[in-house]
C-alpha cells in the first residue's frame, strides 16, 4: 500500500508538471512570436519606405498648409510654399506630431505607438544598407550606436542570403529587393524583448515553486487518502496470518489421525483421498501465508541469479521428463541482482510450476542482460487461444491448463508482487500457440 501511495503522488506530480509545462510553454511561445511579429511589422514598414523609417522625421504625408486669406492669391501661395520648403527639421517633426494619433489601427493592428509616431522615429535603433549587382554597398540610413558603421556593413553583408529572422539574439533583420538593389535592414529589439525574457524567467521560477507546493499538497492528500486503505490492508494481512494458524492445527490433526488409521487398518481409497485433500489444503494455506511475505522487510544481497536459476531448472528437470515435456534454457552467466535468495528461489519455482501446468510438450527459459535491465523470459506451447493473459497475475485467477491440475490462482500473483516490489514489469500472452511470460527487472 505504501508503494500505491508513492505511485499516486508520482502520477499526480507528473500530470501537474505536464500541464504546467504546456501552459507556460504556450504563453512564452506566443509572447516571443508576438514580439517577432511586431519586429517584422516594423521592418516591413521600413522596407516600404525604401530602407528608411521616416525621412527627416516626416510622416511622408503632406503637411497641412495654414488657412489664411493670403492663400487666396497665387503670389502669396508661392511665398508660403517657399517658406515651407525652408522650414527646419525641428518644425517638421513638431507639425507631424500634431497630426499623429497615438491610438490607431495599422493593417489590422492596434497599438499605442505606430511606426509613424515621432516617439518611434526618435527611439528606434536600426541601420539599412543597399547592395547593387556589382556588390557595392551604400548606407541608406544608420541609427545605431551599439556598433560602428564598418561593423554594420560586415553584419549586413553576412545576412544577404537570408530573408528575415533573428540575429545576435535581440536583433531582427529583413532582406528585400527594390530598384534593382538588395536592402538589408537590422533593428534593435532588445528593449522590446526584455519583457519577454522577464516573463520567461518568472515562468520558470514560478513553475518550480508551484511544483514544490503541489508535491507537498499531494503528499498530504495522499497520506490522508491512503490511510484508511492502509489500515484495511493491515487488518487483511492480520486476518490472513490468523487464518493460516487456525488452519494449520486441524490439518495437522487430520493428517495425524489419517496416518493412525492407515497403520491400524491399512491404506484404502478413503484415507488416500483424505491425504490428498490435506496436502492440497496445506499447500493453499502456505500460499495464503506467502502473500504477505514480499511486503515485509527482507535482507537483500547481491545474488547470482544465473547460478540460482540453473540449479532450480536442473533440480526440476525430472518433473518435466516425467510429464514428457522437453525442457530447454539459455542463461547468460554471472547475472546478479539485489534480492533475497528465498524470494528469488520462490519466484523461479512458481514460474516452473506454471510452465509444468500449461506446457503441452516443450518449455524453455531465457535469462539475459539488456543494457542495465535484466530480462527473464519463460515460453511454452499451450492449448490456450491467442491473446493477452495479464489477468493470470491477479489473485485467485485460474485458467484451464494442459496438466489438468487444480490451483488456487496465487502462485503467479506472488510472482507479480515480487517483480513489482523490485521495480520490475511483467506481462503474459499467447501467440501462435506459444505462451510467453516476460519479466523485466
Amino acid at each position: 500500500m505504501n508503494k500505491a501511495r508513492k505511485r499516486f503522488i508520482l502520477l499526480t506530480e507528473l500530470t501537474i508538471v505536464l500541464l504546467l509545462s504546456c501552459l507556460l510553454a504556450v504563453i512564452n511561445v506566443l509572447n516571443f512570436t508576438m514580439a517577432a511579429d511586431d519586429a517584422d511589422f516594423l521592418t516591413e514598414h521600413i522596407a516600404q519606405k525604401h530602407g528608411v523609417l521616416n525621412k527627416n522625421g516626416n510622416n511622408s504625408n503632406p503637411l497641412p498648409r495654414p488657412e489664411s486669406s493670403e492663400e487666396m492669391s497665387g503670389e502669396v501661395s508661392r511665398t508660403s510654399t517657399t517658406n515651407t520648403a525652408a522650414r527646419t527639421d525641428t518644425q517638421i517633426n513638431s507639425d507631424s506630431g500634431k497630426n499623429y494619433k497615438p491610438f490607431r489601427f495599422d493593417n489590422g493592428r492596434i497599438g499605442l505607438m505606430g511606426p509613424d509616431s515621432p516617439e518611434m522615429n526618435s527611439s528606434l535603433r536600426y541601420f539599412t544598407y543597399a547592395f547593387d549587382k556589382e556588390g557595392n554597398i551604400e548606407a541608406v540610413d544608420f541609427r545605431m550606436s551599439a556598433v560602428s558603421e564598418e561593423e554594420a556593413k560586415a553584419w549586413a553583408s553576412s545576412l544577404l542570403d537570408g530573408t528575415t529572422g533573428w540575429t545576435n539574439v535581440t536583433y531582427r533583420y529583413r532582406v528585400y529587393t527594390d530598384d534593382h538593389k538588395t536592402f538589408v535592414t537590422v533593428i534593435d529589439q532588445s528593449r522590446e524583448l526584455w519583457p519577454c525574457y522577464r516573463i520567461l524567467i518568472i515562468s520558470v521560477i514560478g513553475g518550480v515553486i508551484l511544483i514544490v507546493v503541489s508535491f507537498l499538497l499531494s503528499w498530504l492528500i495522499g497520506s490522508k487518502l491512503f490511510k484508511p486503505l492502509e489500515e484495511a490492508d493491515r487488518k487483511q494481512k492480520l486476518f490472513v496470518a490468523k487464518l493460516e494458524n487456525e488452519f494449520k492445527v486441524p490439518l495437522t490433526v487430520i493428517n495425524a489421525d489419517t496416518e493412525t488409521l492407515e497403520r491400524q487398518n491399512g491404506s484404502n481409497p478413503q484415507t488416500q483421498s483424505i491425504n490428498k485433500q490435506v496436502k492440497r489444503m496445506t499447500r493453499l494455506v502456505k500460499d495464503l501465508g506467502s502473500l504477505t511475505v514480499f511486503e515485509e522487510p527482507e535482507r537483500k544481497i547481491r545474488l547470482n541469479i544465473s547460478d540460482l536459476l540453473t540449479a532450480v531448472l536442473e533440480n526440476s528437470r525430472q518433473q518435466f521428463t516425467d510429464k514428457k515435456i522437453a525442457l530447454d534454457y539459455s542463461i547468460e552467466p554471472d547475472i546478479t541482482l539485489y534480492m533475497s535468495d528465498e524470494t528469488a528461489a520462490k519466484l523461479f519455482r512458481e514460474l516452473l510450476s506454471n510452465s509444468l501446468k500449461f506446457s503441452v510438450s516443450k518449455a524453455s527459459f531465457a535469462l539475459q542482460k539488456h543494457h542495465d535491465r535484466i530480462k527473464l523470459i519463460q515460453t511454452n506451447d499451450t492449448s490456450l487461444p491467442d491473446g493477452s493473459y495479464d489477468q493470470i497475475f491477479d489473485r485467485f485467477t485460474v485458467l484451464e491448463n494442459a496438466a489438468g491440475t487444480d490451483g488456487a490462482g496465487l502462485g503467479l500473483s506472488y510472482v507479480k508482487d515480487i517483480v513489482r516490489s523490485n521495480d520490475g514489469r511483467i506481462s503474459a500472452g499467447v501467440k501462435d500457440g506459444i505462451m510467453t511470460i516476460t519479466i523485466d527487472l
